[in-house]
């Protein structure tokens, strides 16, 4: 029932497999949040009436003689205290599985470089690990500062502003950028991870579904940041080794 209500309000798209868990306990706490809304709006109505000036025209310094709101308010804060421990642990939980990144020969790996106002997306390549990088690499035909005595930078490609993945496989992507701050959020995949200048920060998802979707950055970056858009292409696992497969070394041959 949450689900069909949230799609009827409009929540967006979920392509990924643990989006639909992070979408459902953010549908909860609306709900929930409602609940306390109209709850608490309706206490305040009915003091509002119970109090009001013309039933009440004198004023009593006496105050409540009963315990009839201590019980309520211990009461209220019980139940949020049992909500948000309901919340917070199974959150929690999550959270520890989501740190342990996954790893093998199925697993997509790349870095997501962002700079005003574009995303450079860095694969690994054939050999499925990522090559050194360094800032004073950088240049116009090296958008990534790949070290080109690194063995593993021979095969690396790139793809700008296009993110291709593959269903069903595990994408890592170590999230940078080069010049200022930036926010990586692919929505559909319920995934996003700021992107800081110096820092590599790991974010990962296993799509779900085949589609094309928006890329968006999360953070202000500039007067060009409502530009700054790419999109996440989800694709069979043939499709998407066919591709890659295809894709051209980003440096030279010697």
């Amino acid at each position: 029932m949450i689900e069909s209500i949230n799609d009827w309000i409009g929540m967006h798209e979920i392509a990924s497999r643990h989006g639909n868990v992070g979408n459902h306990m953010l549908g909860l706490i609306h709900w929930f949040m409602l609940v306390l809304f109209v709850g608490w709006s309706a206490f305040l109505a009915v003091i509002l009436v119970k109090f009001r000036r013309s039933k009440n025209p004198k004023a009593s310094y006496k105050g409540m003689t009963s315990h009839f709101s201590t019980h309520i308010e211990i009461g209220v804060v019980i139940v949020e205290v049992v909500l948000l421990l309901g919340f917070a642990f199974p959150l929690w939980a999550k959270w520890a599985d989501a740190k342990e990144r996954p790893e093998g020969d199925n697993v997509v790996n790349l870095r997501a470089v962002g700079e005003q106002y574009r995303w450079t997306f860095h694969y690994a390549g054939s050999d499925n690990l990522v090559g050194m990088t360094a800032h004073d690499r950088l240049s116009g035909a090296n958008p990534v500062g790949l070290v080109t005595e690194d063995p593993n930078s021979a095969d690396d490609f790139v793809s700008v502003n296009e993110l291709v993945v593959p269903v069903g496989r595990p994408v890592v992507i170590q999230v940078t950028s080069k010049d200022v701050i930036h926010g990586l959020a692919i929505i559909p995949m319920f995934a996003q991870q700021d992107a800081i200048p110096g820092s590599e920060i790991p974010m990962w998802f296993i799509p779900e579904k085949e589609g094309e979707w928006n890329i968006v950055c999360a953070q202000l970056c500039g007067a060009g940041h409502a530009q700054m858009v790419a999109y996440v292409k989800a694709v069979s696992s043939d499709e998407f080794d066919e591709w890659y497969g295809s894709q051209n070394p980003l440096l030279p041959k010697s």
